[in-house]
């Protein structure tokens, strides 16, 4: 079952004296995380952003009855969800957490080699972290994810020799 409310970033720090906090993304990028109106607390609770804008790799928000810095230096280390329903994601996209714990299935050996256990944003694409008991796989996602089915639940990927831990 897909969690309605899912992780984009974390309170790390207050801006200024004003009342402004510092979120650090957890996102695909400040970018997406600025374009919010409204993200929530772990309880579900709403927080109104008045404004947001990236600033060196993070977003400076302001958020509605936070007006000084006392206040939000209460507010570090709160990490702030959003709804999956304010999203429309683009064809063929998908969250990452929804993909975490899936079963990774390889064509190439004919059997399952493991569940994703985190997806990194590496320098040429998505590095798939596939957990196989005490073994890891690095699976980068281009050229090798053949496909990421959310409904059925499993990641296909196609390897090549040598790229599985046990292989070598």
């Amino acid at each position: 079952m897909k969690k309605q409310f899912l992780e984009i970033g974390k309170i790390v720090n207050t801006h200024g004296v004003r009342g402004d906090v510092k979120v650090q993304p957890w996102c695909d990028s400040p970018d997406f995380l600025a374009e919010f109106d409204t993200l929530y607390r772990k309880d579900q609770t709403p927080v109104t952003i008045l404004s947001a804008k990236v600033h060196k790799g993070c977003v400076l928000m302001h958020l509605e009855g936070v007006d000084t810095m006392e206040q939000a230096q209460l507010l570090r280390g709160t990490t702030l969800y959003m709804n999956r329903d304010d999203v429309e994601l683009e064809e063929g996209a998908f969250f990452i957490q929804d993909v975490i714990g899936l079963p990774v299935y390889d064509e190439r050996v004919g059997r399952e080699i493991g569940v994703v256990k985190e997806i990194n944003d590496g320098p040429a694409g998505d590095l798939y972290v596939i957990q196989d008991g005490k073994m890891q796989h690095l699976i980068p996602g281009v050229p090798f994810v053949e496909n990421v089915d959310l409904e059925n639940g499993q990641v296909t990927v196609r390897t090549i020799e040598g790229l599985l831990s046990d292989e070598n």
